[in-house]
């Protein structure tokens, strides 16, 4: 009799679970995978394989993870929040010895027939170790600099193994995501403007140990016209496909950019120009406006948790996801130099569909959870 009862105490509680994850989000995360669906079929010329039917299954399983997550007590993952840093620096390190080598970089680690990126993982594992970190520290203790050391040593050390991938742009989405935790959990602004001032001239030290094509990116930024069939060619193209799609677009496969392969990487980092060119302004707007949805969706969650842990991890896997969507959006209108983030859950690739809705089931389980109390011991350093 005590062990039924306790079967059925345990799946009560489950149930209550299940109908507390936020089912709204989940439809909004399907759609834009969808859009994602559509996008890569279009760019495969009208055939399912080999973008839109691994994306599909890629997401599929994603999906299924990201609920299991999300069912997991909040704690349980708080308690784990340094391991998994730990594991992901452990990652990196074996990436610089054992990666897999792709176009100039050593960034994925191959585990038969799926290439890993530890720097994905590396940047929800740092918003879990800097919550962990600051989730129950005083104004006081924020306030005293020598508080600060080990959590900016928690986001150098990744960032420095990503850099000597080489890997700059997402070097600097983890700092960035690691810096939105730092400015949520209450460090003062002008603790800020302090490691600001010196960017400037640290950048002009910089670009000169840059490796040739991070330099070449740059310039053909700033002046893409003075190479337009070399350095300048990726660049010019994707705003030719943005501006050719006009108020409504050409149609879906009616793309001449994409389906002449003028575009390149079109399936990865200049998906969205195929987005452009087929769906024209109207649809761009509406896959800016589900994007927007899912990162203020993440914002309220954050907002709406009632401890400090939940709030810090929402926002900052929040500000990486918009980081993803800022860098890609920016980089195909030619806002910014071009930097090879995929735009999440619309580009094709296995690592980062799965490392977002990773991120997704742990947001999920911040709001499952979202009222829950942590002990005293949950949180010990």
């Amino acid at each position: 009799m005590m062990q039924r009862r306790l079967w059925r105490e345990a799946s009560f509680d489950l149930t209550g679970k299940i109908l507390q994850i936020n089912w709204l989000y989940v439809l909004l995360l399907c759609a834009l995978a969808g859009v994602g669906y559509t996008a890569l079929y279009s760019a495969a010329g009208g055939h399912q394989e080999p973008y839109a039917a691994r994306h599909a299954i890629r997401f599929g399983f994603g999906l299924v993870l990201m609920l299991g997550i999300a069912l997991i007590d909040i704690r349980f993952i708080a308690k784990m929040a340094w391991a998994a840093w730990l594991g992901c620096v452990g990652l990196l390190v074996m990436v610089t010895q054992v990666g897999h080598v792709g176009k100039g970089a050593q960034r994925w680690i191959d585990l038969g027939g799926f290439q890993l990126q530890p720097s994905e993982l590396m940047k929800i594992a740092l918003v879990l170790a800097l919550a962990h970190w600051f989730h129950r520290a005083s104004w006081e203790r924020i306030g005293n600099p020598l508080f600060l050391i080990p959590p900016i040593i928690a986001v150098l050390i990744p960032a420095g193994l990503i850099l000597k991938q080489p890997n700059l742009g997402t070097a600097v989405i983890t700092m960035l995501v690691g810096g939105s935790v730092f400015f949520a959990a209450g460090v003062r602004w002008w603790k800020f403007l302090l490691v600001a001032l010196p960017i400037p001239f640290a950048a002009t030290i910089a670009y000169d140990h840059l490796r040739d094509y991070q330099r070449a990116r740059i310039d053909t930024f700033l002046h893409p016209e003075n190479d337009p069939l070399g350095a300048g060619y990726n660049i010019i193209q994707s705003k030719i496909a943005l501006g050719s799609g006009g108020m409504w677009g050409k149609g879906l496969l009616g793309g001449t950019q994409g389906h002449l392969d003028f575009l390149p990487e079109k399936q990865t980092d200049f998906i969205f120009s195929i987005i452009g060119e087929e769906f024209g302004f109207v649809g761009s707007l509406f896959v800016l406006g589900l994007l927007s949805l899912i990162i203020l969706g993440g914002m309220l969650i954050a907002l709406r948790c009632s401890h400090p842990f939940g709030r810090l991890v929402a926002l900052g896997i929040s500000i990486n996801f918009f980081l993803y969507v800022f860098v890609n959006i920016a980089m195909v209108m030619g806002a910014i130099p071009v930097g090879g983030v995929p735009l999440p859950l619309v580009s094709h690739g296995g690592s980062a569909v799965i490392t977002v809705m990773i991120g997704f089931g742990i947001l999920m389980s911040v709001h499952v959870h979202r009222d829950v109390e942590f002990s005293g011991t949950d949180q010990e350093r």
